[in-house]
């Protein structure tokens, strides 16, 4: 049966938008509240989650039963890039960064990656993946983009960007293009502190958010907006924070019509500056499709925007907005609540192409 918006409470819209990280051992009871209580619309799941693959399955099968009593299902993500950024459990061997795979010049092993990436988050019940990465590499490979980014050169990004992209797309995962409007124009790491990007809007568009541009252009999904300031923008708030810059910019400048969703609003970067939840309620007032946040030991705020929704109408047709967009990319990647199956053979089958790249890196010419 096809969900419209027009089906669900205020409540399950509300819930619908928001999307909880859940970094820790042994998640199941909070993940039971998210669900049952507050209805949320995706779980992002890290490598504290489960030790092994079986357990990864069984968590996400525990996750989908859970659900089963809800109208929507969920989107279960993932944050997996490859080489610093691996959230897959041991049992599958790494993926290299995505810089590694670019610069192999034999054969474009980009694509083949996304696809291997694609089929192994897909068998194991992924169905969103927090890649690829669109900014541009401009600073050593351990500084906070560094080696995640695909090249120096723009063009580069921009080609296996979108090869990624598609490449997810066509594994039926949804990918999350980041860091909007590009995290690497700063040495400076978000998770800590709030980064200003010492250029203009104008060169901003021509170099860093070009690979976002054409990312639109070539059908993106989801773009995430991270915690940047913009040193010659009028804007109070960060990047994730600004109305401003999310309906005035991303929105009507690129006719973006796909999902917009925040970095975790929980990062150091924010919380330090604004507290605990004022940075969700400001990233939701926004007009950000998915407000992304870590999960906290009692969360009020979810409460708070309820409220906020329920006494203002206007606030309820910008709420709908947003759930439109999110029920039309469920339908669209056919997301829904069946059990994952294990299968060893797939491991295998997964770790021994990944072996085969990381051999061809290995003993092939890079540029």
């Amino acid at each position: 049966m096809k969900i419209e918006v027009k089906d669900l409470t205020r409540e399950e819209k509300v819930g619908q938008m928001l999307m909880v990280g859940l970094n820790m051992t042994n998640p199941q009871k909070k993940i039971e509240e998210l669900i049952l209580k507050y209805k949320v619309g995706g779980l992002l799941l890290y490598r504290k989650n489960y030790k092994n693959y079986e357990q990864l399955v069984e968590l996400i099968n525990y996750i989908k039963k859970l659900n089963s009593v809800n109208k929507v299902p969920l989107f279960i993500a993932i944050d997996q890039e490859g080489g610093r950024v691996n959230r897959m459990p041991p049992d599958f061997e790494n993926i290299p960064s995505a810089n590694k795979l670019a610069k192999y010049q034999e054969e474009n092993l980009v694509e083949k990656a996304s696809l291997m990436v694609g089929e192994m988050l897909y068998q194991t019940g992924f169905n969103m993946d927090f890649a690829p990465i669109l900014d541009i590499k401009r600073f050593d490979d351990g500084q906070a983009i560094g080696d995640r980014a695909f090249s120096e050169d723009k063009q580069e990004v921009i080609k296996y960007g979108i090869q990624t992209m598609k490449g997810l797309q066509s594994k039926k995962i949804i990918p999350v293009v980041k860091h909007f409007p590009g995290h690497g124009a700063t040495t400076k790491d978000t998770h800590f502190v709030l980064p200003t990007i010492k250029k203009d809007l104008i060169e901003l568009e021509q170099e860093d958010m070009k690979p976002f541009e054409e990312a639109i252009k070539a059908g993106v999904d989801c773009i995430l907006v991270s915690h940047l300031k913009i040193k010659k923008a009028a804007m109070v708030y960060p990047t994730s924070m600004s109305r401003k810059f999310i309906t005035k910019y991303l929105r009507k400048k690129y006719h973006y019509n796909g999902l917009i969703i925040t970095d975790d609003m929980r990062m150091k970067s924010v919380r330090n500056l604004y507290g605990k939840n004022k940075p969700i309620k400001k990233a939701w007032e926004a007009g950000n499709d998915i407000i992304l946040f870590k999960y906290g030991k009692k969360e009020k705020v979810i409460e708070e925007i309820i409220r906020e929704v329920k006494k203002d109408k206007k606030k309820e047709a910008r709420v709908n907005r947003s759930v439109r967009r999110i029920l039309k990319l469920k339908e669209q990647y056919e997301i829904n609540g069946n059990e994952i199956q294990q299968k060893e053979e797939f491991v295998k089958t997964i770790n021994q192409g990944i072996h085969e790249i990381r051999e061809k890196i290995q003993k092939g010419s890079v540029k």
